[in-house]
């Protein structure tokens, strides 16, 4: 089979949750993510990975249905090809939809341009992506089709840029809550307690503000110091959990600039840590064991 679709994780640096509330968000393309792979059939199929349980196969293949539809059922039969850790909170369900909408497009509709197949796989991939998530900001799988490090609001995308090398370390910090039961229950408090968590949800907004101009300056020690800010406020809103608390106060511990949680939060997930130099901290995160990995999201990058 052809890799036909490709679709990024992705790690949010400031902003989750909030970003649901029409507040901005700032998030990375991962180089780990989802393949897939195409070849022709008689009918338009997805092959579904054989580590998903029966519940989870219901869902993938009513998400892909909703995708193949637009596309008109191309025949066709994908199979998908994961290097991203699932179900931690770095975007898996996104990678998942542009890796399929990506690989639909180039079926369905093969004479137009790259920009014209790419338009319709943002569509599809968001329809995919209703179909996991209910009512998605649309973060994941924005940052997942352009693959770059991206401001997100209400549906607005722009590209960052940062004049220094932007290096993070991401951690696993165990299974956590789907998605949409942590986001259920915040929305649950938030309209238990509104005006609480207005006043959250603005500060996570004016950090994620003022985190956008640190990118820009390449100001890394702000950035990391609005990170731990933005943990704080999502601590308040109760998001973290005891396994997350250790992972971050290790991550600053072996030299952070700063480090949060990143993603729905909740029992467990994935945390992040910004870094100068990520490569010695990860090989002692991975001498004791812990499953991590360092990327750089932006920057200039040496040869």
């Amino acid at each position: 089979m052809k890799a036909a679709g490709f679709g990024a994780g992705k790690v949010i640096l400031l902003g989750e949750h909030a970003v649901v509330y029409g507040y901005p968000a700032i998030a990375g393309a991962l180089p780990l993510g989802v393949y897939a792979h195409m070849e022709a059939a008689e009918r338009c199929a997805l092959q579904t990975p054989g580590n998903l349980d029966e519940k989870q196969r219901a869902l993938l293949q009513q998400a892909f249905g909703r995708a193949a539809e637009f596309a008109a059922w191309p025949k066709v039969l994908l199979r998908l090809e994961a290097s991203l850790p699932m179900g931690a909170g770095l975007g898996s369900s996104a990678a998942v939809s542009v890796a399929c909408a990506k690989a639909l497009a180039l079926a369905a509709f093969p004479h137009e341009t790259r920009e014209a197949q790419l338009e319709k796989a943002a569509e599809m991939a968001w329809r995919m992506e209703q179909v996991f998530h209910g009512s998605p900001s649309g973060v994941d799988n924005a940052t997942s089709l352009r693959e770059t490090l991206l401001w997100f609001c209400q549906g607005k995308v722009e590209t960052l840029s940062c004049p220094t090398p932007l290096k993070i370390l991401i951690a696993m910090a165990g299974q956590r809550s789907p998605t949409q039961s942590t986001v259920a229950q915040l929305r649950e408090r938030q309209k238990k307690w509104p005006g609480h968590h207005k006043r959250l949800f603005e500060e996570i907004g004016r950090c994620t503000e003022e985190a956008r101009g640190a990118i820009e300056a390449g100001d890394l020690a702000l950035l990391g110091e609005l990170m731990n800010v933005n943990q704080g406020l999502l601590a308040a809103m109760q998001l973290d959990s005891e396994k997350l608390i250790q992972k971050i106060h290790r991550l600053r511990g072996l030299g952070a600039l700063g480090a949060k949680l990143t993603g729905a939060g909740g029992d467990g997930g994935a945390v992040v840590g910004l870094f100068e130099a990520p490569e010695g901290p990860m090989e002692t995160l991975r001498a004791e064991g812990v499953e991590c990995f360092a990327c750089q999201l932006a920057g200039p990058r040496s040869l």
